[in-house]
């Protein structure tokens, strides 16, 4: 409000000033105009009269002064004859140019003035709703039950959504309706309505005997706990970092020049950060790594796909709360996780690419599974929202049974940009393909639906074999937990009124395989970092200097001194920008002589055609940790 008032007076007088202009042109049009008119007229008469003179009979000095005198006359003739019609021509070209920036400037008015009542009405809205939900406390008192006995979060997830009233316009879960159906089965009685059923595919239900084996305490880091801990004593690391200051900013005054732009390109203050780098972040997808860890137990390809789905889902858990953006890493930036030791793997990360940004991930387990991945991150502001499209494929592969699995992440969208509060929804769906064993899992990321009855943040899916048949019902949110049900019936049900037949699933009880670990206390004061996150940037020994715990602007955030991170901030960027430069000067010369020019080359990966997908992807070429035993950094580019 304060800042859409500063600008109306300033947006008055640019107005009159603009008119003024258009104005003072015009009259000075008008003024050459006549000008051209009258330089025409008595110039046509000096000629006529020029040549009167020419035709009296004078002493022979006097008529070829005259003759001379006429020659000069043409051409001064024909020299204003050209500069009338250049002046003729100009006075049509600027006739023709007025009208049209006339309308352009009409029309960036009227785009004006429809953004203004947009964002007016949008807060209208805001206002309305609030005073709804004030207004109806038993509306407001039962969706929060609802919401908090559904989830068990620390926030209302409904409480959080309903800040957005619109979503409906982005969104119906109506429409998407769910195209299986599941029904609990008695174990001892599944079969008997099997003759029954058409195209039914039956399972065992002695199959699902995995109480004591993997399946056991997914909910928990058991493995850990019991093998760690007896085998090393664990290194203590941080457990909080100092709390965020409560700066106030106006997000409109710096995103409203922003609309349609890439959001990596667009400088922004450090207010609108979180003190992690996209690295880190990258490198949090493996806080649940214990799951795993137990599918490489997995006799079965398909119950392994469990296992794999759950992680793939588990990544999200941390963003329910994280509507901060992370630092954008700068090219060459790297960020390593070593924890063999504690959890057996570890994790180097490295940004490959600035523009588009990219990184490339690489994570060794020594308890049998290897995962690589290059996430280019493209992302676009709408006004309203803000969409979050990662793109690129993440592959994991188990050591013994060679079972090579690939997936993509879905959309992130975080809504309320301008009024309200801001929550972040997942959408979309994930197809995870063992490309050995061709098991295929769909996962789907429900969207948020203000009118829908469904439980907020809803992930389901089918895990199936090469065949087609399916043998496991994955259910969860992707913020709480993830469930697998063995299917011991499936057969084909009801038609909807959309056309589509429906498979109705009949399923044994549920298997809890992953479960969010809850917040840290004085969560909400550190930036709603999990456990994990808040160990990601405790200064480490011996670690590469380009190791974004080492990045001067990020540490300066961590510690509150948001002013000054403000302008290291600036100053690492505007080096990077000069070696920018210089490259692509380099680009230049080399063009100009007829030689190759490679650009950037990563340090510790390299691109090759993946076999599987045959996309060009980043992968790790080895020698980081050699070089970290060694502390040899030489090769370490200076981007701090």
């Amino acid at each position: 409000a304060d800042d859409s008032g500063d600008e109306e007076p300033a947006s008055q007088s640019d107005k009159s000033e603009l008119h003024g202009t258009l104005k003072t042109l015009s009259s000075k049009l008008e003024d050459l105009s006549t000008c051209n008119d009258l330089i025409a007229k008595h110039g046509a008469a000096l000629q006529r009269s020029l040549s009167e003179l020419e035709n009296l009979k004078l002493p022979a000095e006097s008529g070829e002064k005259i003759k001379a005198v006429n020659e000069r006359a043409t051409l001064f003739r024909i020299t204003s004859n050209a500069m009338i019609n250049a002046c003729r021509d100009f006075l049509d070209l600027a006739e023709t140019h007025s009208r049209k920036w006339q309308r352009a400037l009409q029309y960036e008015r009227e785009q004006r003035i429809r953004l203004e009542e947009t964002i007016e009405q949008l807060a209208k809205q805001h206002n309305s709703l609030e005073r709804a939900c004030r207004g109806a406390p038993g509306l407001s008192s039962s969706s929060t039950g609802v919401t908090s006995t559904a989830k068990g979060s620390v926030q209302s997830a409904k409480g959080e959504a309903s800040d957005e009233d619109e979503e409906t316009e982005y969104f119906d879960a109506m429409e998407d309706a769910p195209a299986f159906i599941t029904v609990a089965a008695d174990p001892k009685h599944h079969r008997r309505s099997g003759s029954n059923l058409s195209g039914a595919s039956e399972g065992h239900p002695e199959d699902w005997n995995l109480e004591d084996s993997v399946f056991e305490s997914s909910n928990q880091s058991s493995y850990n706990e019991s093998t760690c801990k007896d085998l090393l004593p664990k290194k203590r690391r941080r457990t909080r970092i100092p709390d965020k200051p409560n700066y106030s900013l106006n997000l409109w005054s710096i995103m409203k020049n922003c609309i349609g732009k890439e959001l990596s390109k667009i400088p922004m203050p450090v207010n609108f950060n979180e003190p992690l780098s996209m690295l880190q972040r990258l490198t949090e997808d493996l806080e649940y790594h214990e799951l795993l860890d137990k599918a490489v137990k997995c006799e079965s390809s398909t119950e392994q796909m469990c296992f794999v789905a759950a992680f793939s889902v588990s990544s999200y858990s941390t963003t329910v709360h994280r509507t901060a953006k992370p630092f954008n890493p700068l090219l060459g930036e790297t960020y390593e996780l070593d924890r063999l030791e504690e959890f057996g793997f570890r994790s180097l990360c490295e940004q490959v690419s600035h523009h588009p940004p990219a990184a490339a991930h690489h994570v060794y387990s020594k308890r049998g599974w290897t995962l690589w991945q290059e996430i280019t991150i493209a992302s676009k502001f709408r006004g309203k929202y803000l969409s979050i499209m990662p793109l690129g494929a993440i592959h994991l592969e188990f050591h013994s049974s060679g079972n090579h699995y690939v997936w993509r992440k879905v959309t992130s969208t975080v809504h309320n940009i301008i009024v309200g509060k801001l929550w972040i929804d997942q959408s979309g769906e994930i197809e995870i393909v063992n490309h050995k064993s061709k098991d295929k899992c769909q996962l789907k990321f429900t969207p948020y639906s203000y009118f829908s009855r469904d439980v907020p943040r809803k992930v389901t899916g089918v895990v199936s074999d090469a065949n087609g048949k399916a043998h496991y019902v994955m259910s969860g949110t992707w913020d709480e937990k993830m469930e697998c049900s063995k299917i011991v019936q499936s057969s084909h049900g009801s038609t909807s009124t959309e056309g589509k037949q429906k498979t109705v699933y009949q399923t044994l009880a549920p298997k809890v395989l992953w479960k969010k670990y809850p917040l840290p206390e004085n969560a909400e004061n550190m930036y709603f970092f999990s456990d994990l996150a808040l160990t990601l940037n405790e200064l480490e020994e011996r670690v590469a200097p380009t190791d974004s715990r080492l990045r001067p602007d990020q540490r300066l955030m961590e510690s509150g001194r948001w002013d000054e991170a403000n302008v290291e901030k600036q100053r690492l960027e505007e080096k990077q920008r000069a070696v920018r430069r210089r490259r692509e000067a380099e680009a230049v010369e080399a063009l100009e002589e007829g030689k190759d020019y490679e650009g950037y080359i990563p340090l510790w990966f390299e691109r090759k055609v993946d076999a599987v997908t045959g996309e060009l992807i980043c992968v790790y070429k080895g020698g980081y940790w050699e070089a970290k035993d060694k502390q040899d950094w030489s090769m370490c580019p200076d981007i701090f």
